[in-house]
């Protein structure tokens, strides 16, 4: 019941859009549409997903297996740096790339950015499932005569289906609904467009035309993940053979795959991070003053969308895991739906719907969580699904089988397994919620300011030393989510 009444006011954006477009009727809509304006926006916005989710998987999984499953050297000292570019917002990044290299524009620079910011999102999967496995799978077929790489294609990849899929879907989406990162670099998505519409004529039929071509979108990439992801199970009985695994010798290519690792770290993490602490050498005391109200703020604000979306997601990820069907996808595709959509569609879907429905919820703390839950629903969503997928449920029967209530059961045994996946879930929504930007500018009470905000009000007036205070503020407040995640990645050593 939870999880319908859920999947129902996650349609409400995904509503607002459908009607918008109702109310132009077809000869506005098609007009609007099909023209070649809107061609270009589909093909930039396309090729991004299309090259962008390949880019972060390769990096994301290809790193998660050279720290866990190779002789790399210092390759713990890796393991930590190649999730560091995920405390860096993805716009604090393009800010960076923008003032170093100020020609940086287009798809080539949308791509670059893009992929340098979201791969830990597959990498961090990635590296929890790894270390997961059981190593007598390997060692069966190396016993087999099978090499490394035949090892890594034919039994650790299949294995990690879940990990890329699941990884790949929340990046597909991220590219589908950002703003901010390819603003700078004046590359057009339907997202930018939309944007600068609603600025235009604030919710004009341009705008909804636009957001629905976006939603389908979105309807295809999950069509598509679900197709590949099957009905196969993930979860196993026991933790396998407490051996570590055999490490892969890298042999003649170690100071290649150093330097390849080095150029990622560096190209992902010290360009950015090197700016702003450039512009900060430039900033004066009243650029900082504003800083404490804004990172309090912040703080409230994310801490409280992100136990909301575990709320959320707890339900449907259970039906998802363990009822799998139409019925669950269905549920769990109007989540994604809804968070595919740009954040500024969100925000005035819930401006519509509370001054209409709900007039005393209009710029209310509880509207701004609202629009956090909406957006950055799959993040907790695809770590809690994951957990309880690996968590067996015959572990539930044994339990029930001793005279305890299945709620019991649930309680005395699932919940705690399924505590790391919830916090690393919290910690992702939390990580969102504190660099959101548009959402919260129109949502927010009055005289409410977070990190986000003041860095878009500066940085977007070309004013790089006053938006740097916040950049760095950004970058800090997301150390603590990412530090937590990595931590429950580490004690992972088995299902």
């Amino acid at each position: 019941m939870f999880a319908v009444l859920f999947a129902a006011a996650a349609l409400i954006p995904l509503g607002y859009v459908m009607l918008a477009a109702f109310d132009m009727g077809w000869a506005q809509f098609a007009e609007l549409v099909f023209r070649p304006r809107v061609g270009e926006l589909l093909t930039n916005t396309v090729l991004l997903v299309l090259l962008g989710v390949p880019f972060t998987v390769i990096l994301g999984v290809g790193g998660a297996w050279l720290v866990e499953r190779t002789d790399l050297p210092a390759r713990r000292v890796f393991a930590v740096l190649l999730v560091v570019p995920l405390t860096i917002p993805a716009f604090v990044a393009s800010y960076g790339w923008a003032s170093a290299i100020p020609s940086i524009h287009g798809l080539g620079g949308g791509l670059l950015v893009a992929t340098l910011a979201y791969y830990p999102l597959v990498y961090l999967p990635a590296l929890a499932t790894l270390r997961g496995l059981d190593p007598a799978l390997e060692e069966s077929a190396r016993s087999l005569g099978m090499n490394g790489w035949r090892v890594f294609i034919r039994v650790v990849l299949p294995q990690l289906r879940l990990a890329m899929l699941g990884g790949g879907l929340v990046v597909a989406l991220h590219l589908l609904a950002e703003y901010g990162a390819f603003a700078f670099l004046r590359f057009e998505t339907f997202t930018t467009a939309i944007v600068v519409a609603y600025q235009a004529t604030f919710a004009g039929p341009n705008a909804a035309a636009l957001g629905v071509v976006l939603a389908g979108l979105c309807f295809v990439v999950l069509v598509i993940e679900a197709a590949a992801r099957g009905r196969l199970r993930y979860a196993r009985v026991g933790s396998g053979t407490p051996h570590p695994a055999s490490r892969v010798a890298l042999g003649r290519a170690t100071p290649f795959v150093v330097a390849a690792l080095v150029v990622l770290v560096g190209a992902a993490a010290a360009v950015p991070l090197t700016n702003v602490a450039r512009w900060l050498f430039a900033t004066d005391a009243s650029d900082w003053q504003p800083l404490l109200g804004a990172t309090w703020q912040t703080v409230i604000l994310s801490v409280a969308g992100a136990l909301a979306a575990i709320v959320v997601a707890l339900p449907i990820a259970w039906i998802s895991a363990r009822y799998p069907g139409r019925t669950a996808r269905a549920l769990e595709g109007t989540y994604y739906v809804a968070s595919s959509l740009p954040a500024i569609i969100v925000a005035l879907a819930l401006v519509t719907f509370t001054l209409r429905v709900i007039p005393v919820m209009y710029q209310t703390v509880a509207t701004v969580v609202a629009a956090y839950v909406l957006i950055f629903l799959p993040r907790a969503l695809v770590s809690v699904r994951a957990g309880i997928a690996q968590i067996p449920e015959n572990l539930e029967e044994v339990a029930r089988s001793l005279g305890v209530s299945p709620l019991v059961a649930k309680g005395r045994v699932t919940m705690p397994l399924l505590v790391p996946s919830l916090a690393a879930g919290a910690a992702l929504v939390a990580l969102g919620a504190a660099n959101e930007l548009t959402a919260t500018l129109l949502l927010a009470p009055t005289g409410t300011r977070t990190v986000a905000t003041g860095f878009w009000a500066a940085a977007s007036a070309i004013d790089y030393a006053a938006a740097a205070p916040y950049a760095l503020t950004l970058v800090l407040l997301s150390i603590p989510a990412v530090v937590l995640m990595f931590a429950q990645v580490k004690a992972r050593r088995s299902g």
